[in-house]
């Protein structure tokens, strides 16, 4: 690690087989805590690379307990937190909806970076049983068309960083990791990002993981399709970039993505969306998410018409009735 770190601190870049090897030392516990703080910092004070961030991201799937769901195609809807916007959890209540829909959601996530409620928190908070048995989670797929993959019980290896990033007090390259890395594999995934400088990142680590995918981000700042404003998206064979009414639907003010001031308000908020009782606010933000993943996962149907499709598993109330099976 020594001359790694000589070679960092001169400017130099890692390749991807570099950087995989040494996050595995690092999450195998064969580097010591100086050392790894020292390895965090360089890439506070450069840019990451897209070689880098595929390497991190093999290393991290490499140490990770991995599960293999369903032969069917699944898909992940997950940002990467940060932005500081304070929603509510449309990413979580988009994957409800999709499954809703009839598809198959293998959700990973974590506790809240930069919000009252991350998705574990508020699916905690009403219920959810987290585990990383297997058999478990197909059972929770079966019924319910998703399950959730709560990031700690799969990355047993990142214990020996997280005291060292408690410590550090910033972000590090792993609050960028953690959405690339679902031990289920799924084929598909929509990512959100809080960066614009992450789009291309992102883009090339799914792309080489050969992960079908959209990565979002709004050009004011949310890490997923606020319906705020216009909303950059790079998919796995597109790049445009798209306005609230491409989704069919007027633009929404910010204020009505709040997403409360505690865990308790949080939840109410998201029981109340799946029970058809949010604003149409609240609504337009959630359908046009679960509306692109679904076109993710159906590209031969108009994103309209997904998004539609979308509405009708929320209007419904099946994907309430998922929610319920989930955690009943």
């Amino acid at each position: 690690m020594k001359k790694i770190l000589d070679r960092l601190f001169n400017g130099e870049k890692l390749s991807k087989v570099e950087a995989r090897e040494n996050l595995i030392k690092i999450g195998m516990g064969a580097v010591d805590h100086y050392q790894i703080a020292a390895f965090l910092s360089v890439f506070r004070m450069r840019s990451i690379t897209g070689p880098e961030i595929s390497g991190f991201r093999d290393a991290m799937m490499d140490l990770a307990y991995k599960v293999d769901l369903t032969d069917a195609p699944s898909i992940d809807i997950v940002g990467t937190g940060g932005d500081g916007k304070n929603t509510f959890n449309i990413s979580t209540l988009a994957c409800m909806v999709v499954a809703g829909a009839g598809y198959k959601v293998t959700k990973h996530g974590n506790i809240a970076v930069s919000s009252t409620s991350g998705s574990s928190d508020v699916l905690k908070y009403l219920g959810y049983q987290f585990s990383n048995e297997e058999s478990k989670l197909k059972a929770d797929l079966e019924k319910a068309n998703f399950c959730y993959l709560h990031a700690p019980l799969f990355h047993p290896g990142m214990a020996n960083v997280a005291p060292i990033r408690k410590g550090l007090g910033v972000k590090t390259f792993f609050n960028i990791l953690g959405p690339l890395a679902n031990p289920s594999s799924p084929t598909h995934q929509l990512a959100g990002v809080y960066s614009e400088a992450l789009i291309p990142l992102y883009t090339e680590a799914l792309e080489d993981a050969g992960i079908r995918h959209a990565v979002v981000y709004s050009e004011d700042g949310y890490d997923e399709v606020s319906m705020t404003g216009k909303v950059k998206i790079s998919g796995t064979d597109f790049h445009k970039i798209m306005e609230p009414e491409d989704f069919g639907s007027p633009a929404v003010g910010a204020s009505t993505l709040f997403g409360g001031n505690s865990m308790e308000e949080a939840a109410k908020v998201f029981v109340s969306i799946l029970k058809g009782e949010g604003s149409l606010e609240q609504e337009t933000a959630v359908c046009a998410n679960a509306g692109l993943a679904i076109h993710l996962l159906n590209p031969v149907k108009g994103l309209i018409d997904c998004v539609e499709e979308a509405r009708e598993s929320l209007k419904s109330k099946r994907a309430f009735e998922k929610l319920q099976k989930l955690i009943q």
